[in-house]
């Protein structure tokens, strides 16, 4: 079957079961219902990659909230939704009416009257992000359904604090070029020191609570204090009903033996990451800042955590594929030589994200989606 093969052969029945949906962690979607995701990432990177418009969504608005900073994702949300024919809005969170008290439900009301899809990135205080995404639904949902207005606005969870979906399923699809079939493939996730912040939980979170749903056998490595939430380690744990194993070790050279592939990034400790709960709702940015000051001394413990040559010849041939959501803290993260030569796969991991954000977009809001696809197909040059 050829690429453009996969793009005629969508099957309909499943991608309506896509419309009008929401994505706010990826433990909420069926497995199918990722397969189907995933196909139909792949179809619009073919049509992409050959050349083909797929202004699908023309004239609609793609508005985005960001209260983290970003580089990738927002160059996804907006790529993905131009490619769509949409137009692209990106807000800065920390600009809006939030600030002043602003419910989650009242912004999404707001939100509900103009745009046709929502993007939100709310990911440094625990038990904030993904709450505040559920109330902007509800908002946006209130409003439709109350005005009788037809329109599906999708909210699309671009990193909170319990996951990054759109990041984790472009892995996935990076891992499955790389390796094929990820049963019984061995994929470690490890801690890895920084000196930067005390990065958000999420994206480890999300790996672990992804990859073990599709048979992989999921090491997750750190240094004491730096665990996952408990929800996250039993979902994960229970996620390996149908294959694939899960196994939690506080050493990174042994996560790293026989390993297919390897995605060391770093973490905030965890219980300093939720002292920043009461600090932020009082508004205490000097007890933030010593929060984070306390963050990164405890990192500076742990400065050994580093995926370099010597810990990747402990891989699987000494070839374990190295990922990354990026950017590295390169010489603390990762070797600069390790990192040279994933130069070009990790980029090419992050192109995935262009297409996971399209197929979000247009699988929640293109009711014929298959068809329209297969006509896109005619215009691929011979």
């Amino acid at each position: 079957m050829t690429e453009l093969d996969s793009v005629r052969t969508l099957d309909q029945a499943a991608l309506d079961r896509l419309l009008g949906r929401n994505l706010l962690t990826t433990q909420e979607w069926a497995v199918d219902d990722l397969d189907t995701l995933r196909a139909l990432a792949r179809a619009h990177a073919t049509l992409d990659r050959a050349g083909v418009a797929q202004a699908l969504c023309p004239n609609e608005l793609a508005q985005a909230v960001f209260f983290d900073q970003s580089t990738r994702t927002k160059s996804a949300w907006a790529g993905a939704a131009a490619r769509l024919g949409m137009h692209p809005v990106i807000v800065d969170g920390s600009s809006t009416q939030v600030s002043h008290g602003e419910t989650a439900v009242e912004t999404g009301a707001m939100v509900g009257m103009n745009a046709h899809a929502l993007g939100i990135r709310h990911d440094l205080i625990p038990g904030e992000g993904n709450p505040f995404m559920r109330d902007i639904a509800a908002g946006i949902d209130g409003y439709l359904g109350a005005t009788d207005d037809r329109r599906r606005v999708p909210v699309v969870n671009l990193q909170c604090d319990v996951d990054h979906p759109t990041q984790t399923v472009a892995d996935l699809l990076w891992l499955e070029d790389c390796l094929g079939s990820l049963d019984g493939r061995s994929i470690t996730v490890s801690w890895a020191y920084s000196p930067s912040y005390a990065k958000p939980m999420s994206v480890p979170q999300g790996l672990v609570t992804l990859l073990t749903r599709f048979g992989a056998d999921v090491t997750l490595a750190h240094p004491p204090g730096y665990r996952l939430s408990d929800d996250t380690l039993a979902t994960a744990e229970a996620n390996t009903g149908g294959g694939g194993s899960f196994r939690v070790v506080d050493d990174m050279d042994e996560a790293f033996i026989g390993a297919d592939a390897v995605y060391p990034k770093s973490w905030g400790a965890h219980e300093l990451l939720h002292e920043r709960v009461g600090d932020n709702a009082a508004g205490d940015t000097e007890g933030l800042a010593r929060i984070e000051e306390r963050a990164l001394e405890q990192n500076a413990r742990h400065t050994d955590w580093i995926c370099d040559e010597r810990r990747m010849a402990l891989t699987a041939d000494g070839s374990a594929r190295y990922l990354h959501c990026l950017p590295a803290d390169i010489g603390d993260e990762v070797s600069p030589g390790v990192m040279e030569q994933a130069t070009v796969d990790v980029a090419r991991e992050a192109n995935w994200k262009v297409y996971v954000v399209m197929a979000l977009l247009a699988g929640a809001k293109v009711p014929d989606l298959a068809a329209r696809l297969d006509t896109l197909t005619t215009e691929c040059p011979r």
